[in-house]
């Protein structure tokens, strides 16, 4: 049972891993363009 048990777990890391990756990647291209919006309309405020 613990076999199945750490299954398991290895695809939960995995597939976190993959959601992580993809959420990193859709930041990166848009990053700087959310960034840019929100210091021009003052929400950032230790920039």
């Amino acid at each position: 049972m613990s076999v199945h048990r750490a299954i398991q777990a290895g695809l939960l890391v995995a597939a976190l891993a993959a959601v992580s990756g993809v959420t990193f990647a859709m930041w990166a291209q848009q990053g700087p363009e959310i960034f840019l919006a929100v210091v021009e309309n003052g929400l950032a405020w230790c920039f």
